[in-house]
Order: structure tokens, then sequence, then C-alpha cells
């Protein structure tokens, strides 16, 4: 069985060409990561289990670090084609700690929802900038698709910036 992280993975590696987890777990960091988290553990362990299903070639250096890079199977594009072409009925989930614990912020102390509302702006600001400068400047292999949706987190990330610093300016605000 196929995991949605399954999916991810042969995703990435069909994009990226023979990456190693390393690159697996970087690309997910510099990109999705914001909307789509993946434990990185996940990213080791996902591209030997989809070797062992078939979908996944992998070559290890025989010195040095003996880094293990993937490749796609024809089995693994044939099942990523097919997953890439059935719709979704799923709804947006937001993770956000930030979020719970604003949720929850008429039991907190006195200070506790601006102190979170001010570094959750923070952290929003620098994903915004992260997302703002792949979409100004996007790496070599990153294609229309994937640019878009660099361009509709930036514009979340903006939201979020802006609800986040108004709540900071009035925790009584929500």
């Amino acid at each position: 069985m196929l995991t949605t992280t399954s999916y991810l993975v042969l995703g990435l590696v069909g994009h990226l060409g023979s990456p190693t987890s390393y690159e697996l777990k970087r690309a997910v960091a510099d990109t999705i990561g914001g909307f789509w988290s993946v434990p990185h553990s996940q990213l080791y362990a996902e591209p030997i289990r989809l070797t062992a299903l078939g979908m996944l070639t992998e070559e290890q250096e025989q010195g040095g670090r003996r880094r293990r890079t993937y490749t796609l199977t024809d089995t693994g594009r044939a099942e990523l084609d097919q997953w890439l072409a059935m719709p979704t009925d799923e709804g947006t989930e937001l993770r956000d700690l930030a979020l719970l614990k604003l949720y929850f912020g008429g039991q907190a102390g006195d200070g506790a929802v601006q102190r979170v509302a001010e570094r959750a702006a923070e952290v929003h600001k620098r994903r915004l900038a992260g997302y703002e400068r792949l979409v100004s400047s996007p790496p070599p292999n990153v294609d229309l698709h994937q640019l878009s949706i660099l361009a509709l987190a930036a514009r979340y990330e903006e939201e979020a910036v802006a609800f986040w610093s108004a709540v900071a300016a009035d925790p009584d605000l929500t």
C-alpha cells in the first residue's frame, strides 16, 4: 500500500532525477515543507521501501560516503502518473501550533497571546521571504506548476503575517 509520503517521494525522485535521501530532505525543506510536512526519517526509509516494491532503483557509491541515489522505474512512473491523474476531494488542513494556541487563547495568562502572535508573525515573515526568493528567482529545475504552488504558498504566508501582526497589535481583536 502506498501512502501520500510514497507518492511525495516518487514525485520528488521523478522531478530531481537521481537524488539521495538527503537531497529529498533538502528539496522538501526548500519548497513544500511549509505546507506539507514529512518527518525526515520517512525521507530516508521510504525510498528503501519503494525500492523493495520495484518502484525505484537504488545505486550506492562504492567509496567515500557510500551515498545511495534513487531513480524511478517504469512501475514507479506508472504508479505516480496514476496517482497524479486522480482528483481529490480532500480539503485543506492547516496544522499550525500557533493557531491551536490562539484557539485556546481565552485561557492564556497575561501577554501569552501577544508573545505567541509576535513569534508566529516572525516565522511567517521568514517563510514568506523564502517563498518570495524562490518565486522571483526559481531554481532551474522548477516547472510552472511548482512555481504556481510556491506563489500560492507566498500569498498564504503574506496573509498569515498580516493576521498574526494584527493579533500581536491587539490580542483581544481575535
